[in-house]
């Protein structure tokens, strides 16, 4: 109930002055001028120093990333993580990537090119239009004078030699060597770096002194030389296979002459290898090693070293541990290593968690493109990403993608220009594009017709006819 004084006061002011109305009337105005009211705002960007990604989606400012200016400011680490699943985007955005990082003189990029059709790798065409040769690597080219790494190749340190033949081996065995197989390999490894000194050392030489040990080699441990044999058998039966068996050919003999290390791009083509067997892992391996020895250097030059199909790496234990060194040394030589991989849960599930962990965590930069919802919230607990970016990453349209760089959590949409376009779709890419427009032409000249005969139906009726609706 009101007062009564205050009643008697506003009934004594109507008298005088009249109704005095105070409430304000509406007005109506376009969204174009009520904007000005409320000002737009939006995630602070990443810098304006570096390569041009696309356009943050919400806000529509330029999305400009490199890892090398943003390190020691914005980023722990260098390295990069790049997820989702096939057809979303992310063989472009790599592919784009690349080819604007070149144009900076300091830069360098090595890409292990898994992927392929027509017989060659996907990289080909960037390849040919950068005037480079791919690197290769095919067990029936290398039989007739094709490309070859040699795992003993003097740029590589004794100690780097051994952990790689330990490590081609515990891929292949699928287990860790233990320590007489371990010390079998170990001096068959020294006597033929000792003895062999006019050529370079190759696996036939390992192999070779395994399967024949010297005297020597048994008397250093104090035992007896059959046992030294019989320790190193499996081991050359492991390492026979890249001598006499499938992979022969590639590993065999000394490093092709005239592999271009100083070139801006170098691919390595194993396009040719199968990517579910075996052999994979350990090309990996021996690739990533060749490399961490013979073009990684301390000139100041930048370095990216992109990897297709990554998870041959994070999911096997042994060849995890090798990149996370090469990550290590990476840090302080200016390498920045890209992952791309379809599905966090083929790596985290696998039998190299914790060293899938490690190497995840070491990349402060993770671009998930459209996954779906299950994979989204598992990739989500795994990585730490906000709740809101977990929930939109079903619904991304190809090309957009959550970005987190270290924190900084943004949704961008990649852009391509003319000019990069036919390098970077493949010609089954775009066979596919184009079924999917023809496909979405014909979908809406269904549902045109359907309307059509909607409208046929209630003009004769009447009205419109059950279920149906009026436009």
């Amino acid at each position: 109930m009101a007062d009564p004084m205050s009643a008697l006061t506003e009934a004594f002011t109507t008298f005088l002055f009249g109704k005095v109305e105070t409430t304000r009337l509406p007005v109506r105005t376009s969204t174009g001028q009520a904007q000005a009211v409320y000002l737009p705002t939006a995630a602070p960007g990443l810098g304006d120093s570096g390569v041009v990604i696309g356009r943050e989606v919400y806000s529509g400012k330029g999305y400009i990333y490199d890892p090398f200016q943003l390190y020691g400011q914005q980023l722990p680490a260098p390295h990069w993580l790049v997820l989702g699943e096939s057809g979303n985007g992310k063989s472009a955005l790599e592919k784009t990537y690349v080819l604007r990082q070149l144009r900076f003189r300091d830069r360098q990029v090595v890409v292990l090119d898994a992927q392929g059709e027509d017989g060659v790798g996907e990289w080909n065409l960037i390849a040919e239009e950068l005037g480079i040769t791919p690197i290769r690597l095919d067990p029936m080219a290398a039989l007739d004078g094709g490309i070859r790494l040699n795992p003993l190749d003097p740029s590589i340190t004794t100690t780097g030699q051994l952990a790689l033949l330990r490590t081609i081996i515990e891929v292949a065995m699928g287990h860790g060597l233990d320590e007489r197989s371990g010390f079998a390999l170990k001096v068959a490894h020294a006597y033929v770096n000792e003895t062999i000194v006019d050529r370079q050392p190759v696996l036939t030489d390992i192999v070779e002194q395994l399967r024949h040990p010297e005297a020597e080699s048994a008397e250093a441990m104090n035992v007896d030389i059959d046992d030294v044999r019989a320790w190193g058998l499996d081991v050359a039966l492991v390492l026979d296979r890249l001598v006499d068996g499938d992979l022969r050919g590639m590993f065999d003999g000394p490093t092709t002459a005239g592999i271009d290390l100083d070139a801006p791009l170098i691919v390595f083509d194993l396009s040719h290898i199968d990517r579910n067997s075996i052999a994979m892992p350990i090309l990996m391996a021996i690739v990533g090693v060749w490399l961490e020895h013979t073009w990684i250097r301390p000139d100041r030059k930048k370095r990216i070293f992109l990897v297709e199909e990554a998870w041959h790496i994070i999911n096997s234990p042994f060849v995890a541990q090798l990149f996370q060194r090469l990550l290590k040394f990476g840090r302080r030589l200016g390498l920045s290593f890209v992952a791309v991989v379809h599905h966090l849960s083929d790596v985290v599930d696998g039998a190299a968690a914790r060293e899938a962990a490690a190497i995840l965590k070491m990349a402060s930069t993770r671009t998930i493109y459209a996954q779906k919802a299950d994979e989204a919230r598992a990739t989500g607990r795994v990585l730490g990403l906000p709740r809101w970016a977990v929930e939109i990453i079903p619904t991304l349209s190809p090309g957009i993608a959550v970005w987190d760089v270290n924190g900084n959590v943004q949704v961008v949409k990649h852009l391509i220009t003319e000019a990069e376009r036919p390098l970077v779709y493949t010609d089954r890419a775009m066979t596919e594009d184009a079924l999917a427009v023809q496909m979405a032409a014909e979908a809406e000249a269904e549902e045109r017709a359907a309307a059509a005969v909607e409208a046929a139906e209630a003009d004769a009726y009447g009205g419109p006819s059950y279920g149906s609706t009026v436009a």
